[in-house]
């Protein structure tokens, strides 16, 4: 069965994000320090943040709000109001932070989009996704797009059919084992691992090597050549 259509993340697949949650993480860690070492405010926030998604989904404005209901819990509600305020001001500079696409996305997408349809497919807020998409000058090498809560097996074959076709026909790629990987198999079509040097703790997952239907990619750029063997 030919593929149709090429879905593709966005977060640190075409730009990075994971560096800002880093460097937020460390600031976290400094304004908190008199109450936990690094070692127990990661996890405490880590913990959090697993059981707000349930309620916040993924994405900035979530974790700026777990990291305040963090500061308050082990801080016994004696956090200063001006910790609070820097910790606002962390989670703002996430939402409107500069979007850099990485080397040789674009050149990548003109590519892909030669080889089948191209539809963006992300998880996370839907005002800070659009407005990442539109800030990194991408957009207009999508025909679709498509922003989730969550990325399953039935996400995926419901979103591939809203653009014409099926998940077994289809193709998604990116840096999540977890989200862009398993769960795209599970749904019967093909995936492609880009690996980003930083991994999120909740999308870390065992790689399915052995898949025929599974490649792992240096680059957005070494995508081509594997769906010409496909194709």
């Amino acid at each position: 069965m030919p593929l149709t259509i090429i879905g593709v993340d966005a977060d640190d697949t075409l730009w990075h994000t994971e560096t800002v949650f880093r460097l937020t993480h460390k600031r976290f860690n400094e304004l908190l320090s008199d109450f936990a070492d690094e070692d127990a405010l990661e996890a405490r926030l880590a913990a959090i943040e697993r059981e707000n998604m349930k309620s916040y989904g993924y994405g900035a404005k979530g974790f700026t709000l777990s990291m305040l209901q963090t500061a308050l819990e082990v801080s016994d509600g004696n956090v200063s109001t001006k910790v609070i305020r820097e910790l606002l001001d962390a989670g703002r500079e996430m939402m409107t932070h500069p979007i850099e696409p990485l080397p040789g996305v674009e050149e990548a997408l003109i590519q892909l989009k030669e080889r089948g349809c191209l539809v963006l497919i992300t998880k996370g807020d839907l005002f800070h996704q659009e407005s990442k998409l539109a800030a990194s000058g991408l957009g207009s090498h999508f025909s679709g797009v498509e922003i989730v809560s969550e990325k399953t097996p039935e996400i995926y074959t419901k979103a591939f059919a809203r653009h014409g076709g099926t998940a077994e026909s289809s193709m998604m790629t990116g840096n999540s084992v977890k989200s862009d990987i398993l769960p795209m198999l599970a749904a019967g079509g093909y995936a492609a691992l880009i690996p980003y040097p930083l991994v999120w703790e909740h999308e870390r997952a065992e790689k399915p090597e052995g898949n025929p239907r599974y490649r792992e990619v240096e680059t957005l750029g070494g995508l081509p050549a594997w769906l010409d063997e496909i194709l």
